[in-house]
């Protein structure tokens, strides 16, 4: 039975630390020996006795400040060798430098320099390739050990870049990988030949045809990160056209949270990686620099912005963050999810309500946070019609008192996610959004830097128009659009977040910062595009119908072109909304429309929107 005090972290480390002193020493044994023919002579016996220690005194301290002693040797590659490298180059140095100086102080005797050359590589060989070997050893045991099953499918990489690179790496180190690689395909004629991680590039793209029949191909797994849109639809579109159904995806850039590619990051290929629209791509280098090591609160935490939100703070080095939402199934699954991709990061989640100010106070006041993103918010359209009051409750009062919260905490900065239904708003969500810019841009003053940041819709995310037409194209019904013209601007949800992160952290105080979402997209060639993803015809196979526009909704949402047009800020995606200043007693105006909410007055609610907001057009009538 294995001791218990071995699996301390600090007796394995010293057992480590230990070997290293023996490896090094007996390195610069053998340097000795080679030195000599296989012969040292006795004269020089004493000088290499007197220079072990000074060896190991020199290299080993330097193996544990670089932390050589933690690596984890089951998953050495090359970021491990090199840093073992350095390493030993320093420790090398200085063990030079000491043996010289002992040698004119005469300690060494006579000490040959050349045992210094020879000494380097040896060490550098044995403490890297002690370390290799045990991976080699792991590798070797489960192929060995490892049969083809039955269930296993056998499957092609798309992309022989760095992504393709590393998943297959990590599917040879997965135990239970349900793929056998036959080999990759890719458009660069210098890699077709080669051979990566024991898989062959087998040709180009265009050779996909004849690569599944001739092995068998039952599973294509794309690995191209950064590739464009239309390299993934025509590598999809002649899967399908042979007949693979099985496609898996390594998602973009923008989703690559951990920067790693593996095995678990694979997933279902999805409708938003080949639509036709444009992407959109950021430098992260403000974003790192401005949340790395600060403490980030993110209000509706489990929804589809707010969630994403969490992944990306983490992704770019945030000390800690803290996810409130009033769901407690998607803060549970939020939870889980976090813990499986950011095992080491610190985080915690919090149920509660935007709506309760005590609640929000005493949160931040407890929590401390550095940067606020408020995203909680009710957004659909119709509903919010109905229920004119909910929405001022939740879009007005709560972001009034995390707002405010944020202000008392003296949080650095506090971050509104906004909508493009703010411009020109015809509903009450839109409306209702509006007024919280407003209540953000009244306070541009004090210790917390205040902000907006409004952005259209986000495919993909819970309750979009794309999730309705997957679940009506999945279940054979007719796809409904509500009208032929109708266009909206969308983004993806990585997307979308990086750009409102890159926006907190170069927007000014009492800003409403503008995203530059595309082109619009019209809703009916989305529709389409989704019946073709499932290797259907529109109209043919899935009828599109025209089901008229719902209360509240407008054929063109306004983005760039707000009321008063927008300034540059600098950053290609990011513009400033010039928004008129409003008008004398407007804080009273949102006391009487809380009121009115508070007392389910509906019509009071839609009245008082008006006053508060002179470019809101209810699109109902009886409004």
């Amino acid at each position: 039975m294995r001791p218990r005090a071995l699996d301390r972290p600090w007796v394995r480390r010293a057992g480590v630390l230990l070997l290293d002193a023996a490896l090094v020493s007996a390195s610069l044994a053998l340097a000795f020996w080679l030195r000599f023919d296989g012969a040292i002579p006795s004269a020089f016996v004493p000088v290499l006795l007197a220079s072990l220690p000074v060896a190991a005194a020199a290299k080993i301290p330097i193996l544990a400040a670089l932390r050589v002693d933690r690596l984890s040797w089951r998953h050495v590659g090359a970021n491990e060798l090199a840093l073992i490298f350095v390493a030993c180059v320093a420790g090398s140095v200085v063990f030079a430098l000491a043996a010289l100086a002992l040698r004119e102080l005469g300690a060494f005797g006579v000490f040959p320099r050349s045992v210094l050359g020879i000494d380097f590589p040896i060490s550098f060989l044995a403490v890297g390739g002690i370390r290799l070997l045990r991976r080699l050893a792991d590798r070797v045991a489960k192929r060995s050990n490892r049969r083809e099953s039955p269930s296993e499918r056998r499957a092609v990489i798309v992309g022989a870049g760095n992504a393709g690179a590393q998943l297959v790496r990590a599917l040879q180190e997965d135990a239970n990988r349900p793929y056998r690689i036959v080999g990759f395909l890719d458009d660069n004629p210098r890699k077709v030949g080669t051979v990566v991680h024991g898989a062959p590039v087998l040709g180009p793209r265009s050779d996909l045809g004849s690569v599944v029949r001739k092995r068998d191909v039952t599973t294509i797994l794309i690995a191209m990160p950064s590739a464009r849109g239309d390299a993934i639809r025509d590598t999809v579109r002649e899967a399908r056209r042979l007949g693979v159904e099985d496609i898996q995806i390594v998602p973009g850039l923008s989703e690559l949270y951990t920067g790693r590619v593996t095995g678990a990051e694979l997933r279902r290929l999805e409708p938003t990686d080949v639509l036709q629209r444009e992407e959109v791509r950021i430098g992260a280098e403000s974003i790192q620099s401005f949340l790395g090591g600060r403490a980030v609160l993110v209000t509706g935490g489990a929804g589809s912005i707010g969630s994403e939100l969490c992944r990306q703070v983490l992704r770019y080095g945030a000390a800690h963050l803290t996810a409130v939402d009033f769901d407690e199934t998607g803060l549970f699954d939020l939870d889980n999810e976090l813990r499986r991709r950011f095992p080491e990061a610190s985080f915690e989640v919090v149920i509660g309500d935007v709506r309760d100010g005590a609640q929000m106070r005493t949160l931040l006041a407890r929590s401390a946070p550095d940067v606020v993103y408020h995203a909680a918010a009710y957004k659909h359209v119709p509903l919010m019609e109905a229920f004119p009051a909910e929405a001022i409750k939740t879009n007005v009062v709560g972001t009034r008192n995390v707002l405010e919260a944020a202000r008392a905490a003296r949080c650095a900065a506090f971050v509104l996610v906004s909508t493009d239904k703010a411009v020109n708003p015809t509903s009450v969500m839109g409306a209702s959004k509006r007024v919280a810019e407003m209540l953000v841009r009244g306070h541009a003053e004090g210790p917390t830097r205040c902000l907006a940041v409004r952005f259209g819709n986000v495919l993909g995310s819970r309750g979009s128009v794309l999730q309705t037409f997957q679940a009506q194209v999945e279940g054979r019904r007719p796809v409904t659009v509500t009208h032929p013209d109708m266009k909206r601007y969308f983004m993806v949800t990585a997307e979308a977040v990086q750009l409102v992160l890159q926006a907190s952290a170069v927007g000014e105080a009492g800003q409403v910062l503008v995203l530059d979402m595309g082109r619009p997209v019209r809703i009916v060639d989305l529709a389409r595009d989704v019946i073709r993803f499932y290797g259907l015809e529109p109209d043919v196979d899935v009828p599109i119908v025209f089901s008229g526009i719902r209360p509240g909704e407008k054929l063109f949402e306004e983005l760039l072109s707000a009321e008063e047009g927008t300034d540059a800020t600098g950053h290609a995606r990011l513009f400033v909304a010039r928004l008129q200043e409003p008008r004398p007693g407007w804080a009273g105006e949102v006391e009487d429309l809380v009121r009115a909410a508070d007392e389910a007055d509906s019509a009071g609610v839609i009245v008082r929107l008006r006053r508060l907001v002179p470019t809101y057009t209810p699109a109902s009538a009886d409004a």
